[in-house]
């Protein structure tokens, strides 16, 4: 079985993204990221991502390909990141970790990321905040019906880190350091 992995969940615009690119870096390892491939459906589909939330909620078969394409990757290949809303439920045998954020620090990060402007259109921080809550709660009841899993169930998880006063180098530094010894605990 595959050991070395990290599998990355949390908040919309906890910073999921960049710790993953740090950890890539310190790493060495491989990144598979599901919202990349969300992202392109909806952008395929001509949708935003709170249009293609709600295209999932009624075409559950296309959430399942989406997380189980995870778990496939995941036996075929070690020494990976796996950014995934559910990796921790796709790849259970993984350091499972989960970045939390203040909902007016994530809409006001989402409001300014310029790589969100295809699939996410905001008018202001307002509107941000309110389609980030509407899609963490669309999501969660999708993964509770689909899969029985509650992602905000915090106990799923090996190490939970909130983001919001944290620069992505302290958050990757906690990270490391965890999973180290995770990974140490691991391999006796």
């Amino acid at each position: 079985m595959n050991i070395h992995i990290i599998t990355m969940a949390g908040d919309i615009a906890s910073g999921k993204g960049t710790v993953t690119s740090l950890l890539k870096q310190e790493l060495g390892y491989e990144v598979y990221k599901n919202g990349e491939y969300v992202r392109k459906l909806a952008k395929e589909m001509n949708m935003s991502i709170v249009e293609f939330q709600e295209y999932l909620n009624a075409h559950e078969e296309i959430d399942r390909q989406v997380e189980k394409s995870a778990s496939i990757y995941a036996k075929e290949n070690d020494n990976l990141i796996i950014d995934a809303r559910l990796g921790f439920y796709a790849v259970p045998h993984s350091f499972k970790v989960y970045l939390k954020v203040d909902l007016k620090e994530a809409a006001t990060r989402a409001y300014n990321d310029s790589l969100r402007k295809d699939t996410e259109k905001y008018e202001s921080i307002e509107k941000a905040m309110k389609d980030i809550k509407y899609r963490y709660e669309q999501e969660n009841m999708r993964y509770l019906k689909t899969y029985n899993v509650r992602r905000d169930d915090m106990s799923n998880y090996d190490l939970v880190i909130d983001t919001t006063y944290k620069t992505p180098e302290e958050v990757t530094n906690i990270i490391l350091k965890e999973y180290r010894k995770w990974l140490k605990d691991k391999e006796k």
